[in-house]
């Protein structure tokens, strides 16, 4: 009787709120999904284009499967509301989720040492070759996949836990920790690659990195695990609010679709969104192999420039949303962030002519910089572009929109510099490596061309409308 009692939503409603330090707590577990990004982004990319000569085009096809599973999110998300694992909706997912992307990171370099003493020297298209990258590509897939369900079980627990009041509070902190996971995980890289040097055998280098993606996946998992261990009992109110009639989740999908196809400014901003992210990740596969070849920067001293990345865009993300924004707008601030990328691309492009660690360090803390001032006003505009009653559809879309194009950007990266090295300029590595960074700085200012087109007071009016018409229809 006493158990009945407190599962009742009049006990749902008096839960606690969450504190300052549950939400540093919390903000363990984007820390852990960053340092894995270094893993993949960081480590793997320069392995597998500089130190084993992977064709760049298809090591970033493999880096990018993760990206092109996203739209299994929806999927995850809908699945942990209805369906709880071992009691929980949220955290036995999350928890499942990271258990599964540590072990396949471990497994995905093993399959890389094989595929690389399977092709020896040269390019041979063999049964075996083509067997080994079908499983490199599979390890790749479950990776995403498990990314995708402890990402968006964890996104969830986010809105559980809070109340509209101190949501951008629990945002705010959880993300910065993104930033902090980012200067963590390339310092923690460095300092277990450091033996290395640019000329290491091998089996030496086979032997670091084994290592790597056995501790740091395993200190991910651990992270998972203290950041929301006893989180969702003490502090979700899912059981309360999902018996209301109002979740924007109780709309269909045809008529989300209607929702969000109502208005053409989604489709602007959306477009908007694409063709950004595209142009702003683009450099992730190549800087590292870009540091190793151009710079002829060690291994772990190529990794260990996500710390000044890191910081870049730390200090962008503690200044723009309380001073530029206020002061110039969303949209200008949105604008000056375009030009800033624009700027700091070519920056890092020419910074190869030179040869020189520091001017690499230097344009890498710019571009840091630019990217804070550029995402922040982005999100605060996508936020005005989405109608409250049917948020979790436009932020859904708007996710989606970001995952997709990143994979589309680590794809086209990797494509773009072997046409430079391979077709347009083959004898000069820094005209090849630049040809990246200028189609970077290129299609920031195409973004700003669909930037211009858009009208919130015009989005926020057909969309409501829309919304009240799927909603009258429901009650009809």
């Amino acid at each position: 009787m006493a158990g009945d009692i407190l599962n009742t939503p009049q006990d749902s409603l008096a839960k606690p709120k969450v504190n300052i330090p549950t939400m540093f707590r919390l903000g363990l577990f984007q820390m852990g999904l960053s340092m894995m990004s270094i893993l993949t982004l960081g480590v793997l990319n320069r392995v597998m284009i500089q130190d084993i000569a992977f064709p760049a085009t298809l090591a970033s096809l493999v880096l990018a499967l993760p990206a092109f599973v996203a739209p299994t999110r929806i999927w995850f998300g809908q699945v942990s509301d209805v369906k709880p694992f071992f009691g929980y909706h949220r955290t036995a997912y999350v928890w499942l989720g990271a258990g599964i992307f540590a072990i396949a990171a471990f497994l995905s370099i093993q399959v890389i040492w094989q595929l690389n003493a399977a092709v020896g020297d040269t390019w041979i298209w063999t049964n075996q070759v083509t067997g080994l990258l079908l499983l490199l590509g599979l390890v790749f897939g479950i990776y995403g996949l498990a990314v995708c369900l402890s990402g968006t079980t964890f996104a969830a627990l986010l809105v559980d836990i809070s109340e509209e009041e101190n949501r951008s509070q629990v945002v705010g902190i959880v993300w910065s920790m993104l930033m902090v996971g980012i200067i963590v995980g390339a310092i923690i890289s460095s300092v277990l690659l450091r033996q290395l040097d640019s000329d290491a055998p091998l089996e030496t280098l086979q032997a670091a990195v084994n290592r790597l993606f056995i501790i740091v996946p395993g200190i991910v998992f651990g992270l998972s695990i203290i950041a929301t261990i006893g989180v969702e009992k003490k502090y979700s109110r899912f059981s309360q609010r999902s018996q209301s009639d109002k979740r924007d989740d109780s709309i269909a999908i045809g008529k989300a679709w209607s929702i969000l196809t109502a208005s053409p400014q989604t489709g602007l901003f959306f477009t908007f969104l694409l063709v950004m992210t595209i142009s702003l990740f683009m450099q992730d596969p190549i800087l590292e192999p870009y540091a190793g070849q151009v710079f002829d920067m060690p291994l772990s001293e190529s990794t260990q420039l996500n710390v000044f990345y890191g910081m870049g865009i730390l200090v962008a993300y503690g200044t723009t949303g309380f001073f530029i924004v206020p002061r110039l707008g969303k949209r200008k601030t949105i604008k000056l962030g375009c030009f800033l990328v624009a700027f700091s691309a070519l920056l890092l492009g020419f910074s190869g002519f030179s040869a020189n660690p520091i001017f690499l360090k230097f344009g890498l803390v710019i571009f840091g910089l630019s990217t804070g001032f550029l995402t922040t006003a982005a999100v605060s505009l996508m936020l005005d572009l989405t109608v409250a009653e049917a948020a979790g559809t436009f932020i859904g879309a708007w996710g989606l929109a970001q995952s997709i194009s990143r994979g589309i950007a680590i794809f086209i990266g990797g494509t773009v510099l072997d046409i430079g090295r391979n077709l347009i300029f083959p004898n000069n590595l820094v005209l090849a490596y630049g040809l990246v960074f200028a189609l970077e700085a290129f299609g920031m200012i195409v973004s700003l061309q669909f930037l211009s087109k858009i009208n919130v007071q015009e989005f926020q009016t057909s969309s409501k409308k829309a919304l009240s018409s799927v909603l009258e229809s429901d009650l009809d």
